[in-house]
């Protein structure tokens, strides 16, 4: 049996104990789980316990508050948090769009997860496909309460051959693609693009404004670039934006020109402002709905302009089982197109979930900061008919909690799974890491420079969704002025010009806030 195999054996050993433990306290007649279905000085050959398969009461006999997986989640009655991952990092660079452009962005669009994803970490990678998971943790000055960072990382992108990638972009040419940063920038990204792609890997185009059109069919690089720059030259604005047609063209096009053995991805470049036709993402995602599942064809969603459809392109992204990023200028558009798309080219992991189980006997509550469209029903951690998040090589995943520890809390503190199918077999995968309360550093501001540069991201998210009385606010805000310090100590430290940039974003909304 391999180690995947002896890991599913104890972790089904563990649920039936977790069973056990549940009839067990249900026969004493007791009003909530008195103790946890899994003790850490007990655990088999010293592996971390994988989260529990089954849903579990209080330890402490505490009611759930009855609120919905939403910003204000308290500690749920099981303990247990679940949610798909998300590498998607558009709310972030809106934000930065606007904040230079002299305005504070729209509360709605703030994602936390997307500021804290944006940024390099220091976790250690896997040699082949799946994940390494980290988990770390630093005090607040607020009583009893840490932030609990929750780190996955898949493979180097120069691990490994990728396979060749068909690609369908399909790309917004309406009316309001017209202004600076929009469909100019998006030409040049795409003329960039086709220079650096490998000679085995082919791309088609379509365009939409109020009619879709395949003005490319798939072509192969090899012998065809000066015919690729040809059809993105002479990409030009037209009318209304009638982004359905657009998609159900795009997939259609791609269906045409699918390769087998190749990575097979549809490329939505659009500021997202439909305005013809269907415009709702799940009529238009249903529209589609068979290509995706028969084809394994996913979406990367690219957005551009001051004035950005936010909510659509991130659901139409969410449920097409892809990506989002947001492209502001050049140095944006070499990141997306020339860094973050190949990455997307190839998976390493297939339906992805975290599941963090926290110990009742030492967290009195907690809270995960954003992913609140990304929750997943605790039950349905090990169902692999539930969508997950689809990650490839190159990427890091981080989660943050916010984590109010018992009084004196010593020992377990948390235990985060990772469950993936396999891109190839779907056969699934787990993987796990712990902390202990003792390895809480003493205070965030001296964690590690990576730690802190998450911390800064979410406090900033956190700041600018303020005001709106569906989120609670972090532990310990340290207030924008302070942040900004801690950013440009940060800047100077990691030599990071994403930090940097950081950095100047806070200044922005410091200076928006007058």
């Amino acid at each position: 049996m391999d180690r995947y195999g002896t890991r599913r054996a104890r972790g089904a050993l563990l649920a039936l104990t977790a069973m056990g433990a549940l009839l067990l306290t249900a026969c004493g007649g007791g009003g909530g789980i008195s103790e946890r279905s899994y003790d850490s000085s007990k655990r088999s050959g010293g592996l971390p316990a994988p989260a529990p398969a089954q849903s579990q009461g209080s330890a402490s006999g505490e009611q759930n508050d009855g609120e919905a997986a939403d910003s204000k989640e308290r500690a749920s009655a099981d303990y247990l948090s679940t949610f798909a991952l998300d590498v998607d990092t558009a709310s972030y660079g809106y934000a930065r769009r606007t904040l230079a452009d002299g305005r504070r962005p729209d509360p709605s669009t703030i994602r936390p997860e997307e500021f804290v994803n944006s940024f390099r970490q220091d976790y250690r990678r896997p040699d082949g496909n799946g994940f390494t998971v980290a988990v770390d943790g630093a005090r607040t000055n607020e009583r009893n309460w840490s932030l609990v960072r929750v780190g996955l990382a898949t493979r180097n992108t120069e691990q490994g051959e990728r396979p060749p990638a068909a690609l369908t972009f399909v790309v917004d040419v309406s009316g309001s693609m017209s202004e600076p940063g929009r469909l100019d920038l998006a030409k040049e990204s795409l003329d960039t693009m086709t220079d650096r792609l490998r000679d085995d890997d082919s791309v088609a185009i379509v365009t939409f404004s109020d009619e879709a059109e395949t003005v490319l069919p798939m072509t192969p690089l090899d012998g065809h670039r000066g015919e690729i720059h040809d059809a993105i030259d002479g990409l030009e604005t037209q009318s209304s934006t009638d982004l359905s047609a657009g998609v159900e063209t795009g997939y259609a096009t791609a269906v045409e020109g699918l390769r087998k053995g190749a990575t097979n991805r549809v490329v939505l470049v659009s500021d997202a402002l439909a305005n013809d036709g269907d415009t709702d993402p799940d009529s238009i995602l249903e529209r589609i709905a068979s290509d995706r599942r028969e084809y394994g064809i996913t979406l990367f969603g690219v957005g551009v302009g001051s004035d950005y459809g936010d909510a659509l392109m991130e659901r139409l992204a969410d449920k097409g089982d892809g990506h989002t990023a947001y492209v502001s200028d050049n140095d944006d558009a070499t990141k997306v197109f020339c860094e973050q798309l190949p990455q997307n080219i190839e998976l390493t992991a297939r339906d992805a979930k975290a599941q963090v189980a926290f110990d009742p006997h030492t967290v009195a509550e907690f809270r995960l900061v954003g992913y609140d469209d990304r929750r997943v029903a605790d039950d349905d951690f090990r169902n692999d008919r539930v969508d997950g998040g689809e990650v490839g090589p190159g990427h890091t995943v981080t989660a943050l909690y916010a984590v109010r520890t018992r009084p004196g809390a010593d020992g377990h503190l948390a235990t985060a799974t990772v469950r993936w199918l396999d891109p190839d077999s779907r056969d699934p995968h787990e993987e796990s890491g712990e902390l202990e309360a003792g390895a809480l550093k003493d205070s965030v501001w001296s964690a590690t420079p990576r730690f802190q540069v998450t911390a800064v991201a979410a406090y900033f998210a956190d700041a600018l969704r303020s005001g709106d009385d569906r989120w609670s606010a972090l532990p310990d805000d340290p207030g924008l002025g302070e942040l900004q310090d801690h950013a440009d100590d940060l800047a100077t430290k990691t030599e990071d010009t994403a930090v940097r940039q950081l950095d100047e974003a806070i200044g922005q909304a410091r200076r928006a806030d007058g």
